[in-house]
């Protein structure tokens, strides 16, 4: 046919009309696209071009009629002209009023376009090798189908930012609650739990609506000032007290001992016992004595703030991702870092399990700072953890010893 019509049969003309009825027709790639991956790019990124399921529900009805899987391939002529009767069958018995009021959405959105025949009716002509079909134009399928792919990733990254977004929040209402009920029983005086405790059990109610990513947002920054501020509480970094007693730190002297340098405890008063394997003295105390020790130690923070601790010890901050604010962040650490320094995973959980984990961890900090010295870390290791197994060791001196060193 000479000449592509641009209205439509009886319906009126507008501005949004015109321009998805181009007067020419367009090129079209050489290679085509598929119609069933057109659809399904559609189908993610429907609401981008304001369509709804149904709606897709009527396209690839319409998409059915065309025989080759591929659109645009060697065939130009992308029109097909079913009557209302056979789209409505193929929908399933869908009304006729309703199927006609979905193809006006997909004209619309520019997804279709009505190449109407003088008389309105769908039908397809063949005059010799020439065919002239009135119907449904599926080019804009094939001519925006790079559009609707862009459109479908979008939609596909914004939905997955979402789910993590709502993850992450998932996890720190999870950690309040966990953090407000230990912090009920370490310090019940602070009114402080119950806010948290509330605080968690919204945030819980709130993830069974189905909220926006604004939401989300706020969630999380609410969740993370109150984590912060529980750690905080939990965790002091200058709050705490240094004792300058002689129980808590010992006087520094010299070792000859290649591995015992002079941030060394001074308490020790026989370097040749064997690490580990010493028992205490019975008159000392019982061995239910020896079990509470153990007990305490692994829940037990170290006498000094952990800002001194880091102030003393730079070369385990080299070691971080960020800044270390938390007890719960430098344990991670130095857990991280242990592997590197030689010592052994049974080393590493004897002291932990004399020491602590806190003070172990500041243990194994100072070290790192002399590792150079060190002929055996993991020797060295064990042979604190004997002291501090019969209450003869405190980290204090080592820091302390640090500490005078800079300053020198």
């Amino acid at each position: 046919m000479d000449y592509t019509p641009v209205t439509p049969f009886r319906r009126a003309i507008n501005a949004a009309l015109l321009k998805c009825q181009p007067t020419t027709p367009p090129d079209l790639p050489p290679n085509g696209v598929n119609k069933w991956e057109v659809l399904r790019e559609l189908a993610t990124a429907r609401q981008v071009f304001g369509l709804s399921d149904r709606d897709l529900t009527v396209l690839q009805a319409l998409v059915s009629f065309h025989q080759n899987t591929t659109l645009g391939d060697t065939e130009s002529n992308l029109i097909v002209h079913p009557s209302n009767k056979t789209i409505c069958e193929r929908l399933n018995g869908m009304p006729c009023s309703t199927m006609r009021r979905h193809l006006g959405h997909l004209v619309d959105a520019g997804v279709l376009i009505r190449r109407d025949s003088p008389n309105g009716k769908r039908y397809a002509r063949r005059y010799g090798k020439d065919k002239i079909a009135f119907g449904f134009d599926l080019t804009p399928l094939v001519r925006r189908f790079s559009e609707f792919c862009d459109a479908a990733e979008t939609v596909r990254a914004q939905a997955e930012k979402f789910r993590r977004l709502r993850e992450t929040v998932s996890l720190m209402r999870r950690d309040l609650a966990a953090l407000s009920s230990y912090g009920e029983e370490c310090r019940p005086d602070l009114p402080v739990w119950t806010r948290f405790a509330d605080l968690a059990a919204l945030t819980a109610r709130d993830l069974r609506r189905k909220l926006q990513f604004k939401d989300l947002e706020k969630l999380s920054v609410i969740l993370h000032q109150a984590l912060d501020l529980a750690r905080d509480v939990l965790e002091p970094q200058a709050a705490a007290n240094l004792s300058t007693s002689d129980t808590q730190i010992e006087q520094h002297h010299q070792n000859s001992n290649k591995d015992s340098h002079d941030f060394e405890p001074a308490k020790e008063t026989n370097t040749n016992l064997t690490p580990i394997a010493r028992t205490k003295p019975q008159e000392h105390s019982a061995p239910k004595d020896d079990e509470e020790t153990v007990t305490n130690a692994n829940t037990k923070l170290p006498n000094l703030p952990l800002g001194m601790i880091l102030q003393a010890c730079k070369e385990i901050q080299l070691y971080s991702e960020g800044t270390i604010r938390h007890w719960h962040e430098f344990v991670k650490v130095v857990d991280t870092v242990r592997p590197m320094m030689g010592i052994s995973p049974t080393a590493w959980d004897d002291a932990k399990r004399f020491m602590g984990v806190a003070e172990a961890s500041v243990v194994l900090a100072a070290m790192l700072e002399r590792i150079v010295d060190i002929r055996s870390p993991g020797g060295y290791l064990r042979s604190l953890s004997g002291k501090a197994s019969v209450g003869e060791f405190s980290s204090g001196p080592m820091i302390m010893a640090l500490m005078r060193r800079d300053a020198a």
